[in-house]
């Protein structure tokens, strides 16, 4: 009997140890938490919304309308050309001015090779334009500009400059055709520098052989260079030397073909009369 008085006064003592106010911090710190994710909550809507505002406030703002563009680059028709192109208005609003899709759009130009756009505010487009630059032309089944890198870029069209070298023997074939594009601007690259009868001004011709073996031809003498296509430095300085050769000896004008592609030396073909 004494044993389950005191397992009750045990029992009795434990739960009168829970106390309930406990209960009420748990609650309370419940409370103070959901009412500070609520007033974040209604923070965020009211900042969005005065951005809303804002936005809508600027967009139809006269304070940040496009008055004047800047195209700088390029020549006066292509400028034109691109303003045009960029289909903006004087008066559009800045803030609504889409710059990649003018970009986008600039940049198939023809003769445009890359396009950088800045808005200035309030009220003006930069737009600085790099054109592409023609380093020869090649003979297909059309004639088209390439550019440095042997990348084709536009089709020559009746009214534009034909001032250039003309690369010709291209394969259709897409593989083999890089290769020998890429030649040709290899080739272009060496005769840059040079001067006199063989100088990038003087070429006349580029002929690349789908294994990629060259003849160059010059439009000052009715001569032409096969160079073979390794050792292209080292065969130009040959080509130095031989026609400086045949210029002191007075037989330039007679050669018909100077050929590099010799390990032993060059070997040179005469016309008849010589």
């Amino acid at each position: 009997m004494k044993r389950h008085s005191i397992l009750d006064r045990q029992s009795v003592k434990r739960r009168d140890s829970r106390d309930p106010s406990r209960y009420w911090g748990i609650i309370r710190l419940v409370s103070s938490l959901s009412l500070r994710v609520f007033l974040l909550f209604i923070g965020v809507i009211s900042l969005s919304l005065l951005f809303i505002y804002l936005y809508e406030y600027l967009a139809s703002s006269p304070y940040i309308r496009l008055e004047q563009v800047i195209v700088t680059g390029v020549d006066e028709n292509i400028k034109q050309d691109l303003i045009e192109i960029s289909g903006l208005n004087s008066g559009s609003n800045m803030l609504s001015i889409n710059l990649n899709e003018i970009k986008e759009r600039m940049e198939r130009h023809p003769w445009i090779k890359s396009v950088n756009l800045e808005k200035r505010f309030p009220h003006t487009l930069l737009i600085k334009a790099e054109k592409e630059t023609a380093a020869a032309m090649v003979l297909m089944d059309r004639l088209a500009y390439m550019d440095s890198s042997g990348r084709l870029f536009k089709d020559v069209d009746q009214e534009d400059d034909k001032d250039y070298p003309l690369i010709t023997g291209i394969s259709k074939a897409g593989g083999v055709r890089e290769k020998q594009l890429k030649t040709a601007a290899a080739v272009l690259d060496l005769f840059r520098t040079e001067t006199g009868a063989w100088s990038h001004r003087e070429l006349s011709e580029i002929h690349i052989s789908e294994d990629c073996n060259i003849s160059v031809y010059s439009t000052s003498l009715p001569t032409v260079i096969r160079m073979g296509r390794d050792d292209l430095e080292a065969k130009m300085d040959e080509l130095k030397k031989i026609t400086r050769h045949l210029n002191e000896t007075g037989k330039m004008r007679m050669v018909r073909a100077i050929d590099l592609n010799y390990r032993d030396g060059v070997v040179v073909s005469f016309n008849d009369a010589g």
